[in-house]
């Protein structure tokens, strides 16, 4: 196959990169570097610094030819779409819509498009089913469900299928830090170094973590399966994230004090997947355990500061 994978230098793009190349797939990479490293990106991969809203990604479709696209570029953080709407919309929907006209007009035959667990909002029940309330609480979740629906619409307009794959809290080696969102990185780095990270809100807020090598799994499944439909990709499980701090400061061998921030606007109190769907029609099922991926990530990071 010969696949294209937007965002293929960013922190799940290229893990999903390096595994098609691996099964012996063909594989374009466009990222524009903005959140993406270089060093990333498989050196078996063709790869374009382009910004998927520029109108020379078209080019890129005819030169390449690609016969399927999975769509990871993003601006992903809910905190910064909050701050910056207008360049979290150009991003997540223009850059959307600019790309399923080069897919349209190039003749792919699909695209896996990685949506989000933001489009939920505070859910009213849990686990969340797919066919759930849609209630955004950020700008981010409303454009990444925005996105989606663009792509329904094509596909009916144009009869380009796709799957969209819900994802729940992704982590794994190579995700970048953030200042406010992400706790498994934000834990590992600074306690690795001594610091002590803040907790936001009470600690008992709940999160579905999902590793992000069965992510990459999910993604590639659903090249060829899951047709025209929307698809949760998660563990299936709650964790606190009081329990979440607890668990790494374990593994890394530190006793660190607590710290509570309240100052955040993000707030969702619960978030658990039903990942039923997914068992379903990808034959999909997480791998690896909480710990299984703290291990890994735990030493990504320890070689990645030099530790």
């Amino acid at each position: 196959m010969k696949v294209l994978v937007t965002g293929g230098a960013g922190f799940i793009g290229s893990h999903t990169v390096d595994k098609l190349i691996e099964e012996g797939n063909d594989v374009i990479v466009i990222d524009n570097l903005s959140t993406g490293n270089i060093s990333n990106v498989n050196y078996k991969a063709v790869f374009y610094n382009e910004d998927i809203r520029d109108e020379a990604l078209n080019n890129i479709f005819e030169s390449e030819r690609p016969e399927y696209v999975i769509h990871l570029a993003s601006q992903s953080d809910p905190l910064k779409s909050i701050e910056f709407p207008l360049y979290d919309s150009q991003i997540n929907i223009n850059g959307t819509i600019n790309l399923l006209e080069c897919c349209v007009r190039n003749d792919v035959k699909k695209i896996v498009f990685a949506s989000s667990i933001s489009i939920y909002g505070n859910p009213k029940k849990l686990p969340i089913c797919e066919t759930d309330e849609k209630n955004p609480i950020t700008q981010y979740g409303l454009s990444k469900l925005t996105a989606e629906n663009y792509i329904k619409l094509y596909s009916k307009l144009y009869g380009l299928q796709y799957t969209i794959l819900r994802y729940a809290n992704v982590y794994g080696e190579r995700e970048q830090q953030r200042d406010y969102t992400g706790a498994i990185p934000i834990f590992i780095k600074k306690l690795l170094q001594k610091d002590v990270p803040k907790i936001f809100n009470d600690g008992n807020e709940t999160r579905d973590y999902i590793y992000v090598k069965d992510v990459v799994e999910a993604n590639i499944l659903s090249i060829l399966m899951g047709n025209n439909e929307e698809i949760n990709i998660g563990s299936g499980r709650q964790l606190k994230t009081m329990e979440l701090y607890s668990i790494i400061t374990h593994m890394i061998g530190v006793k660190a004090e607590t710290v509570f921030d309240n100052s955040t606007m993000y707030k969702i109190q619960h978030i658990i997947l039903n990942i039923n769907k997914a068992r379903r029609l990808l034959g999909w099922e997480p791998k690896h355990s909480i710990v299984d991926g703290l291990i890994n990530t735990i030493g990504y990071y320890k070689m990645y500061l030099n530790m």
